[in-house]
């Protein structure tokens, strides 16, 4: 697959080099939110599988009608009304966990452990996540948010600003 790096130079990279590069990217992000806890894919892929976890999208409606998490919920349904969701483990996302860590630092004020995704939606299905559409069936596609974000797993569509990337 070829993707395009921030810089704008084509790369051909695998699954590997991608979550690699999205790690990288999500770490240089953490100075923004450092008390934020992070949760890997694979923890929160088990939380879930075991219902123990509702994850909170942090991203705007138009992202979240390309993919989202299975069961996730709205950001804001989750700040009406955090109570409704205790007794779960409180997971934020958007594209690579930058929105959904600053978003996480809001319930913590009031008191709400919110965990961040590392890495996001892209590091979920690089790790082999799976993402539905607003209807449920389960799709391969994913928004990057940008040409710095474009690193979707093998076989995955790239939705950038409402135009479909390969």
């Amino acid at each position: 697959m070829t993707v395009h790096s921030g810089n704008g130079l084509c790369q051909e990279l695998s699954d590997a080099q991608k979550r690699a590069v999205v790690y990288e990217i999500y770490e240089d992000y953490r100075n923004a939110f450092p008390a934020v806890h992070s949760i890997p894919p694979s923890e929160a892929m088990a939380l879930l599988d075991a219902g123990r976890a509702v994850f909170v999208d942090a991203r705007q409606p138009t992202e979240v009608a390309v993919s989202r998490i299975p069961g996730a919920v709205a950001e804001e349904a989750f700040l009406q009304s955090p109570d409704a969701y205790s007794g779960k483990t409180v997971i934020g996302y958007c594209t690579i966990s930058y929105r959904s860590g600053l978003l996480a630092q809001q319930p913590a004020e009031k008191g709400i452990e919110m965990h961040n995704l590392a890495g996001g939606i892209l590091a979920w299905t690089l790790e082999g996540g799976r993402v539905v559409d607003p209807k449920g069936p389960t799709v391969r596609r994913i928004h990057v948010y940008g040409p710095k974000w474009n690193f979707p797993p093998e076989g995955y569509e790239a939705v950038m600003f409402g135009i479909l990337k390969r």
